[in-house]
């Protein structure tokens, strides 16, 4: 019985061993091991960054780990990596806690400092960037175009944990042919740079879907873009199918965009610009996210233009089956645009704006809209604004068109909302957190960690995102589970990259808490335990 089992268990080992490897990546200039061409993948003969992530799968497939070790990685890289085994994941991944940053700062024609082709890959835990100096004006002899991640094919994909940061250009390009995706818990920033008749060019995140797969947006914080945040979109006047379908977009931050140009651009929009009335913006879910621009709400700020949330752009191509429900919408005049929508929920959202924009030709559709449970913030109790017709209070709203039955109007000095608003575990970071908080007197906030049931003593860091190279606050977790977050933070070193941006006032911020975990056993030697104990049974 013993010797059966014995071959069970080295077959078991063997297929584990041959089913999941694991490989080594370091710098071209690692002073140790340095990564090269000719290395074969192990910790001590490791790849370069190129040539791990041209594997063939024949030798880095599915279930395999990529570990990238600490270092700054120059170049731009291409990855055509792909996992040919339905439901399982290439990693490419730093190595622990490691910092691992992709340098796009170089002499290349490549320009990306990443770009995706493969399928079913994961990318998790480093830095995406352009360091050093650069120039963010196309006027410039010297300006170039870098984009941060282009994920330009392979569907299936996965991008957690990810800082893409200070490209000029786009932060990420996510297109049609890469349905399925996810992008979890990303930080995309400062990315974009001024065109040459001064206006501000590149989004945080560009995404097309032509796939029936939904593409999920979770989790992200995406801010001080040169132009918009999110745009779910496609300029396309001429389409001949539909391409910008089938998205999640939930808890995630999004704010200040167009703010490094001096003009605040759309948060997120969702839209098609095509005038044939085939590729339309469809079946896309709005959830539980929060969009700002900076507002002195204490003083009922509103004037000027700021849009957080635009729906629709052309008459020919209004968005159908579009949710937008349990928002935080707050900029200026034209916070929420809804400008062309076929079918629309709005349910449970609460909104800070001068007024709602709505063009005329929404009264050809509103019968389809299902609006409910909303609160409207606004500086005139005629809050809806229908170009082409007239200006409507929330009553006239209601009886009208027979929505928004159970949603109230409230000046927007009454604006108000609980001041923590969302706390987030990152899935795949250990004991660590994203902190949304709203105060609009910029009082500090005192924040409960007892729900996420953490232990007394543990030790923590507190990073604002806006200035994340420096630790805000440190302290000790104590008996009642509560940390008090500072809100008033111009005292700080400015932490924005150019002159011109502005840092959200001390109403509103956004942070990320890292707790220090203890463990008296490491996990590994926990499962040798085991193994030790089994070896031990069958008499080793």
């Amino acid at each position: 019985m013993k010797q059966f089992l014995i071959h069970i268990v080295c077959l078991c080992m063997y297929i584990v061993s041959y089913g999941q490897e694991e490989f080594h990546v370091f710098p071209k200039d690692h002073n140790e091991t340095p990564g090269t061409q000719n290395g074969t993948g192990t910790i001590n003969n490791p790849w370069d960054l190129q040539t791990a992530l041209s594997q063939k799968p024949d030798i880095v497939n599915s279930g395999d780990t990529i570990w990238l070790h600490q270092g700054i990685y120059n170049g731009r890289f291409i990855s055509t990596l792909q996992s040919l085994k339905s439901n399982t994941f290439i990693t490419v991944s730093g190595f622990k806690k490691e910092k691992i940053i992709l340098n796009g700062n170089v002499n290349s024609s490549n320009k990306n400092v990443l770009e995706v082709k493969g399928k079913q890959v994961i990318f998790k835990n480093f830095e995406i960037t352009c360091l050093g100096y650069f120039s963010r004006n196309a006027k410039d002899e010297d300006f170039e175009v870098i984009t941060g991640l282009e994920h330009s094919s392979g569907e299936d994909c996965q991008f957690i944990n990810l800082k893409i940061h200070n490209n000029p250009g786009l932060g990420v390009g996510s297109w049609k042919q890469t349905g399925g995706s996810l992008f979890d818990g990303c930080v995309i920033s400062n990315n974009g740079y001024i065109a040459r008749d001064g206006r501000g060019i590149s989004e945080g995140m560009y995404t097309q879907n032509i796939s029936s797969k939904t593409r999920i947006i979770q989790n992200c914080i995406i801010f001080n873009n040169y132009y918009k945040g999110v745009e779910v979109w496609s300029a396309n006047k001429k389409a001949k199918y539909e391409y910008v379908k089938n998205y999640e977009i939930k808890n995630n931050v999004i704010f200040n965009n167009g703010n490094p140009a001096q003009q605040f651009k759309d948060n997120l929009i969702i839209a098609s610009g095509d005038l044939n009335g085939i590729n339309i913006a469809k079946n896309v879910k709005v959830e539980s996210n929060f969009f700002y621009h900076n507002s002195d709400i204490k003083n009922g700020q509103i004037g000027g233009d700021a849009a957080s949330l635009t729906i629709g752009f052309n008459k020919n191509a209004p968005v159908e089956n579009v949710t937008i429900t349990g928002n935080v919408i707050i900029g200026r005049n034209n916070a929420l645009r809804i400008l062309h929508a076929k079918s629309l929920t709005f349910e449970n959202n609460r909104i800070y704006s001068g007024y709602v924009t709505l063009n005329a030709s929404v009264l050809e559709h509103i019968n389809h809209w299902n609006f409910k449970n909303n609160i409207y913030f606004t500086k005139k109790s005629a809050s809806f604004r229908v170009a082409g017709d007239k200006d409507y209070n929330l009553e006239r709203w209601q009886s009208n068109f027979g929505i928004d039955q159970s949603s109230i109007w409230q000046h927007i000095k009454e604006f108000d909302m609980p001041s923590v608003v969302n706390v987030t575990k990152y899935q795949h970071r250990d004991l660590t957190y994203k902190v949304v908080l709203f105060q609009k007197d910029g009082l500090d906030v005192l924040v409960d960690f007892s729900k996420p049931a953490l232990k007394e003593g543990l030790s923590y860091r507190i990073y604002d995102v806006e200035n994340s190279n420096v630790i805000l606050q440190t302290g000790t977790l104590s008996e009642d589970r509560k940390i008090t977050f500072p809100m008033q933070l111009s005292a700080f070193e400015k932490p924005l990259h150019n002159t011109t941006a502005q840092k959200t006032p001390s109403n509103f911020g956004v942070f990320v808490i890292e707790f220090n975990a203890q463990r008296s056993t490491p996990v590994s030697d926990e499962k040798d335990n085991i193994f030790k104990r089994f070896f031990k049974w069958l008499g080793f």
